[in-house]
This record gives structure tokens, sequence and C-alpha cells, in this order.
């Protein structure tokens, strides 16, 4: 049984977004609730790098710096030195900046790892072609008063795109989804919002969904209930400023890293935080180059897929007008999340 257990602790590192804290980094949670799949079939979340959070020289005023790959989550726990670093291409690069605590002096509360505040990461475990994966036990806890959404159902699809790190290639990301008729979902980071206005106006304009995704794109179980509300009411006022418009009422938690007190928070707030079903190691180069996102998403395509991309990956990116044509042949259609019809 321990072995069994070793094993699953190795379970290879992928998807979602991180951030450090501004003071002494959190302690590496322990597995969630329910027993994670074989190694080969847990997806849980990545380390900090250039492609998941912000780049070196966007530094909001104030916050340090935050804690290099190793002190970030992983989701479900690794063991010592199994965290991957990722090298070469637009992979390089100091840590995340724009990730520490909104006030240098911020604690994480003196309830955390306990109770509703204990750390949860996002994870999956995949299942054959066509199948929906199965998802952590944690969501049976989920009252009716947290709003979440991991999994829709149909043949639609909801391409959902991370903008915590590097832009990339702008033009061709939004020519890929131009030419297909395909609408995306974008979680993008508020410092990228506030040094990119114009193309979150194009996107918006193009039809697409721009969602909250925090202003320092912080690990959240390091914040204050205060803080954590300022990140999400301050992005608000952001995105209005940009494009004259509310924000649609959803919510991505940098690296997927929550607790249950922070699901009801932000459902308070308003917001459905979304998390996701198919996601993939686009925080490091690629083997393969653009061949390893496209089996990546064609391989564990399923009814109301929620996708998670990272924009900031070269090969996500060269991958994309591919992964959207095929997608579209095997019947499915791209779709916003304000359209979703979760399983009842």
């Amino acid at each position: 049984m321990k072995a069994w257990i070793g094993l699953a602790a190795l379970a290879c590192v992928l998807t979602a977004c991180s951030g450090g804290a501004a003071a002494d980094p959190p302690e590496r949670e322990s597995a969630p609730a329910a027993p994670p799949a074989p190694e080969a079939n847990v997806v849980p979340a990545p380390p900090v790098n250039e492609v998941t959070s912000g780049p070196p020289k966007e530094k909001e005023p104030g916050p340090p710096d935050g804690p290099p790959a190793e002190h970030a989550s992983t989701g479900p726990s690794t063991a010592s030195g199994a965290d991957a670093t990722a090298t070469g291409s637009v992979y390089n690069g100091p840590r995340n900046p724009a990730s520490a605590v909104v006030g240098s002096s911020a604690k994480p509360p003196k309830e955390a790892e306990t109770g509703d505040r204990k750390a949860l990461s996002w994870y999956y475990m995949k299942k054959p072609k066509g199948q929906v994966p199965g998802f952590p036990g944690d969501t049976k806890a989920y009252t009716d008063s947290m709003k979440a959404l991991w999994v829709g159902t149909g043949k639609k699809v909801y391409l959902t795109i991370d903008t915590g790190g590097n832009l990339g290639d702008i033009e061709t990301l939004i020519k890929s989804l131009k030419d297909n008729d395909a609408k995306a979902n974008f979680f993008i980071a508020g410092y990228n919002v506030r040094k990119n206005p114009d193309y979150v106006r194009r996107l918006v304009k193009d039809g697409h969904l721009v969602a909250n995704h925090t202003m320092t794109h912080t690990d959240m179980n390091v914040q204050t209930d205060e803080q954590v509300r300022k990140e999400i009411e301050d992005y608000e006022k952001l995105y209005q400023e940009v494009t004259g418009e509310e924000i649609q009422p959803f919510f991505r938690f940098p690296y997927g890293r929550y607790n249950m007190h922070l699901l009801k928070l932000v459902s308070d707030m308003g917001y459905t935080s979304v998390f996701w079903s198919t996601a993939m190691r686009d925080w490091e180069p690629r083997k393969n180059g653009a061949e390893d996102p496209y089996n990546d998403i064609m391989n564990n395509l399923h009814d109301g897929n929620i996708i998670l991309m990272h924009q900031g990956s070269p090969e996500n990116i060269e991958a994309l007008d591919r992964i959207v044509k095929d997608i579209k042949k095997a019947g499915y259609t791209f779709a916003l999340l304000n359209d979703i019809e979760p399983p009842k």
C-alpha cells in the first residue's frame, strides 16, 4: 500500500497557473481527499515559471519576488526533488515577480491548513478517450453555496486560455480562433490586462470571454480575506476601465490552488470558480513540439470538456489551428462559459 501511494505521489506535474508567497512560502499540502489514481493518470497543477506566471520585468510596486518553483504547489504531494524545472526557449528566466501577496507584510491566515482553510490543489484522473475524467473527492464536499465548474455536458468544448505569464504569439492565436470561427475563454492576470489593454479590448470585440484571474496571480491560500476581495474587486474595476463593460462572473484561482473557505468567499462575491477537465504539461518545452499539445487534447476529448491551455507556450499556439479544426471535425462546437450546462 505504501509503495502504491509513493507511486501516486510522483504523478506527472501538469497544467494550471501558480504563484509564490511574499513571506514564508506555504508548505506542500498533503494529498487531496480522494486517493489519486496510478501515476500516469493523475494530472495535477504546474510549478511557477515564465509560461504560467508573470514576466520578469512586470513587477507590481511593493511586493517582493515569489519563491522559486520548488516551493510552488504541484497538486497531489510530490516526493522531494520530483518538481520539474523548465529549460530553454521562453521557459527560462526569473520566477514571477508579480506573484507576491498584496502588501509586503502579509502573512497567511492563522487558520491556514486546517478545517475549511486547508490548502487544496485541483487535479483530475484521466480515462480512455471519450470518457469524462475522474475528479477530486473534495468536490463531493462542495455545498450549494459554493459555485464551481469543472466539466460541462453535450457536444461542446470550453477552451480556457490562461495568461498569467507571457502573451506569446498574439497574432497567431487570434488568427487561429478567428479563421475557425471559434470562441475562447481567457483568464488574464491583472498585470497583463494593465500592460496590454488593446489586446483585451480586441478579444472582447471578437466575442471572446475575458474573466477574473486576480491582479497579482498569487496563491490565495496565503492571503487574508481582505486581500482576496481586493484582488478580485480591483480586477473588476480595471476590466471596466479597459473595456467599458462589466466583467463576466467567472473566476479562476491562480495555480488551481484554493480552499473551501475561499471557494465560498468567491461564490459570495457573485463568481463561479472554473477548474478544468483537460490540461497538459505546457509549462515546459514539449519534446515533440506542437504534436504534444495536439495529442494531449485530442486523446482526452470528451463531452463538456473544459480545456486549460497556457498562452505562453509556443507549442500550444503553433498547434492551436489544427486542434480547433480537428475538435470541430469530431463533432464538437466551441462555447463560452456563460453557455455551459454542468452535469446534474
